[in-house]
């Protein structure tokens, strides 16, 4: 196995294209385990732990640019009070150790519907910076991820960085595993909640071949605050909208039985964290939260 180990940028965009079926590596976290379990063999690996830019973040055109290397650490310590819902579901992901290496942009390498930091990049609409030799392209991330451990990523394309907009409300990541910690999600649920917009948006993660959006649990909630002048004077959301609410995030989910638990325990449980992660995004939006 050939190990490449470019100094720049440029030097790793270049060398992608001259070896395509170079696997990329940075935080290891996800490919040291299909290497270690000989689940994959790559005739090279490309190295980006040199590469300074991917460790970047910063304000870009509204939003933020956040690079492909940044850790789950430092997006905890640095952007929680830009992006509260990803850095909650950072801070579920593995152990210390993990969250030191580990990256989002690992997360969307790999594209699994498991993948912690995935729904909220979906309930945020993120968009995926990729760049080869020739340029680079933005892609919203529900075009990114087209199935499990499968997305759009050209051969001789890297991901730069994902740009999403600052959180302008209440955000909220909850998740359900066979234990409190280390643990690979049965289900999870991303919920954003935009005073500006006057939107709530919110993602299923494990419970689908992708991370699911649940489009017409957001127009549900959307319509009731509507009627109910609920943004304009905020008052708690009543129990029959939240359990409607929860009802419709569980038709969304397109789970599956496999060794982590039942299709029918993971709809029953997104039904819950649905109810759960509104009324604390509420509560938090009427000054009642933490």
């Amino acid at each position: 196995m050939e190990i490449l180990q470019p100094d720049s940028w440029g030097e790793a965009l270049e060398l992608k294209a001259a070896h395509p079926e170079a696997v990329p590596i940075a935080g290891g976290t996800d490919l040291m385990v299909e290497l270690n379990f000989d689940r994959i063999r790559p005739p090279a690996i490309l190295d980006l732990e040199r590469i300074a830019e991917l460790g970047e973040w910063g304000p870009d055109e509204g939003r933020l640019r956040v690079g492909a290397g940044v850790t789950y650490t430092r997006l905890i310590a640095e952007l929680a009070d830009r992006l509260p819902g990803l850095a909650i579901a950072s801070r579920t992901v593995g152990s210390p150790q993990i969250r030191n290496r580990g990256t989002v942009g690992g997360n969307l390498g790999t594209s699994s519907p498991a993948g912690d930091g995935l729904p909220p990049l979906f309930a945020g609409d993120a968009e995926v910076e990729v760049a080869s030799i020739g340029g680079s392209r933005r892609i919203p991330v529900q075009e990114f991820v087209t199935g499990p451990k499968r997305n759009c990523l050209r051969p001789d394309e890297l991901i730069a960085a994902f740009r999403i907009a600052p959180a302008d409300g209440p955000q909220q990541f909850a998740k359900i595993g066979t234990r409190n910690a280390m643990v690979i999600a049965v289900c999870s649920l991303a919920l954003d909640v935009s005073r500006e917009q006057r939107t709530v948006t919110a993602c299923i993660g494990s419970a689908g071949p992708t991370p699911i959006r649940a489009a017409d649990a957001e127009r549900f909630i959307a319509g009731v605050l509507d009627e109910h002048g609920l943004w304009d004077s905020p008052a708690p959301i009543s129990d029959a909208a939240l359990t409607r609410f929860g009802e419709l995030v569980e038709l969304a989910a397109r789970p599956i039985n496999d060794v982590r638990g039942t299709a029918a325990y993971r709809h029953h449980a997104l039904r819950v964290l649905a109810r759960r992660t509104l009324k604390w995004a509420w509560d938090e939006l009427r000054g009642e939260g933490s």
